[in-house]
């Protein structure tokens, strides 16, 4: 990948520095010529990322929010790692970090009464981002935006339209950003993404460790269709992003196959039987099934498009259904293991 040539005097220099400091430097700093990434909340998807960008040599630091998740990130990652609370969003230290990163990921969803947590505080963080290093900004949003189509396909020009408290704070969230990027001059992207798996997160994990369903995930059960990622190819749309000049603002992430959920997880089932005979017990299989009903009138319904992600970034997906994702997270297994 081609490094960006970074202008300016001014730098975090990483790992010579305290928690939360910055060093202001003159001349031409040692790591001038890297690209830094600062990734606004390290979960499953920006760990992989940061993983993926750190072993191409770019520095990367970000966000947690707990001290035990924050000494692990930083001791066995190598990551520079900042403590954060969406909920009580003090940003005036992390703003004196982003603003000396060539690249923002800002991966926290939205707080309710709050909004973006880092848009909070939009006036300070104007004022921090002007004359800063930063040349980009990539949101990671959702499709719940679009609301419900009937089933009906969507792209990135269907009018949003959410029918949920999070869809509405999630697409608010989307505007701020781009009018932040827009007027300051920087390039600002939109990633509205499906369900997003990967190991350790997917169907397989849940029916191996034979957990209570949650919630949301017996929600999904009742759509004809989900929308989902690997997030292997989310971190590649991501980068191929970056890599690529483009007009666009908004790009849906998703695979080419939106599914009903027990359709996956009845595949998920079989790949596991396949692999760990006997593993499922009656019992669980029984827990899945009287939970995964069909219910009139659900809202949400809808099947994404990617053909823009595909044809205008170049992104290949590794896994265009979730049976190659499913697959590849089997073969990746030993054993069947449980959380502690």
């Amino acid at each position: 990948m081609e490094l960006l040539q970074i202008s300016g005097s001014i730098a975090f220099k990483f790992g010579h520095a305290p928690r939360h400091a910055v060093i202001r430097m003159t001349g031409t700093p040692e790591f001038n010529s890297r690209n830094r990434m600062f990734i606004a909340g390290m979960g499953f998807v920006g760990q992989v990322l940061a993983q993926d960008l750190k072993n191409q040599g770019w520095a990367v630091s970000g966000t947690c929010t707990s001290s035990v998740k924050k000494k692990k990130l930083e001791e066995e990652r190598g990551f520079d790692i900042y403590l954060f609370d969406a909920n009580q969003p003090d940003v005036t230290s992390t703003l004196e970090i982003i603003k000396d990163h060539t690249h923002l990921l800002v991966s926290i969803p939205p707080v309710p009464g709050i909004g973006d947590p880092i848009l909070h505080n939009e006036l300070r963080l104007r004022r921090a981002l002007m004359g800063g290093s930063l040349q980009c900004i990539c949101y990671l949003s959702s499709t719940s935006v679009y609301g419900d189509s009937g089933g009906a396909w969507v792209d990135e020009d269907y009018p949003p339209n959410p029918t949920s408290d999070v869809g509405r704070l999630r697409l608010a969230a989307e505007e701020g950003w781009l009018n932040l990027g827009q007027s300051m001059g920087i390039s600002t992207k939109v990633f509205r993404l499906g369900g997003i798996y990967g190991p350790g997160r997917s169907a397989v994990d849940t029916i191996i460790k034979q957990g209570a369903l949650s919630e949301s995930q017996r929600m999904r059960g009742y759509r004809r269709f989900t929308s989902r990622v690997n997030v292997q190819d989310i971190c590649q749309a991501l980068k191929a992003s970056i890599c690529t000049s483009s007009s666009r603002r908004v790009y849906n992430i998703v695979d080419d196959e939106p599914a009903p959920r027990e359709e996956v997880f009845e595949y998920a089932r079989d790949l596991v039987e396949k692999k760990w005979p006997g593993w499922i017990k009656h019992s669980s299989e029984e827990k899945e099934s009287s939970v995964i009903v069909k219910e009139e009138g659900l809202s949400g319904e809808k099947r994404v498009s990617n053909a823009r992600m595909k044809k205008e970034l170049g992104v290949r997906l590794l896994h265009p259904s979730y049976r190659s994702g499913l697959q590849s997270i089997v073969d990746q297994m030993d054993k069947p293991f449980l959380a502690e």
